[in-house]
């Protein structure tokens, strides 16, 4: 079995809301960037949203995010899944990441939203027990997947820019 482990948070200075993924993909892990597979829909989407094409540089795209109050992360920290598929995460092998920590470091953070309903299940299993009381909200976003395919792309932007500009 195969473990991964995920990335460092990608966060500004004063960050209002955190997008969680569960756990990178292959593409992804292979070159050290969140949401690298070229059918994930993630930067076309947040690009739309913010004003930036899919096609600028990684690094640019990153402090897009920062500077527009948004931080990046996963909520697993390592687990056993071979391939891509959040569906092949081992759960007796998820570790996760000390988000109550980043939510610590970022307290203007105001929402939380969920990659996909995977992301929001580990969440629930995992961290949301660990956070305390808080008034963070919780939006589940339609996935940025090439597996989930059952939303046209406008309609996830419109969902997406929703939640990210609550």
């Amino acid at each position: 079995m195969t473990s991964v482990n995920s990335f460092a948070p990608i966060e500004g200075d004063a960050a209002r809301v955190l997008i969680l993924g569960s756990m990178p993909g292959v593409a992804s892990l292979a070159t050290g960037q969140y949401y690298a597979h070229p059918k994930n829909s993630f930067w076309k989407i947040v690009g739309a949203i913010l004003g930036f094409s899919e096609n600028t540089s990684y690094e640019e795209r990153v402090e897009m995010l920062k500077h527009s109050g948004i931080a990046l992360w996963d909520v697993l920290e390592s687990c056993i899944r071979p391939g891509s598929m959040d569906a092949n995460i081992d759960m007796n092998s998820a570790k996760p990441n000390d988000i109550g920590a980043l939510l610590q470091r970022q307290p203007k953070i105001t929402a939380i939203c969920f990659n996909g309903s995977a992301a929001e299940k580990i969440f629930k299993k995992h961290v949301l027990s660990t956070l305390g009381d808080t008034h963070i909200k919780y939006v589940q976003l339609p996935s940025t997947s090439p597996a989930h395919a059952a939303m046209s792309l406008e309609e996830k932007i419109a969902a997406w820019r929703s939640a990210i500009n609550t």
